[in-house]
């Protein structure tokens, strides 16, 4: 059986409270989708303390501390932009756990590279960061809608 994400976040929240740890993310593909999905549940304050929407490049430099050589050598959309995306909300936020987002939601935007529906994740606890490239498929909204529901996921 499927878990639902509201279902997910809600355990998510309470392992968090069991550790006595914040969270906080970083998105881009998704908008701020990731966020309001965190929010959604009640207690979340408890336990998220807040997200960074950085569509832009220039906001994951100044905001995350991106450096630019990732972004020219590997793109907006790849594991070391994530890797490196999540470490900084993290130090941004002050927090232990925090999860990146970084993605192609489409209808536009793809190369034979890197298509429509391409999207890397970077998750951390603590001092461990993990990283993850999915291809979804779908509508705009329905890759956002995945991309959240895997983010989540990857952190139970």
């Amino acid at each position: 059986m499927e878990l639902d994400v509201e279902t997910m976040v809600g355990r998510l929240g309470e392992s968090l409270l069991l550790q006595g740890a914040h969270m906080a993310t970083a998105e881009s593909c998704t908008g701020g989708l990731l966020a309001s999905t965190l929010t959604d549940v009640a207690g979340s304050s408890r336990w998220f303390e807040g997200g960074v929407v950085a569509y832009d490049n220039r906001v994951k430099m100044r905001l995350l501390g991106v450096p630019e050589e990732i972004l020219i050598r590997h793109g907006a959309v790849s594991q070391a932009c994530v890797e490196s995306m999540v470490k900084g909300v993290c130090e941004l936020m002050k927090v232990p756990v925090a999860l990146a987002i970084s993605g192609i939601a489409g209808p536009g935007g793809g190369t034979p590279e890197k298509p429509v529906g391409l999207v890397w994740m970077a998750w951390r606890i603590n001092h461990r960061i993990w990283s993850r490239e999915f291809r979804f498929q779908g509508s705009r909204r329905e890759i956002k809608q995945a991309s959240v529901r895997e983010a989540v996921l990857g952190l139970l």
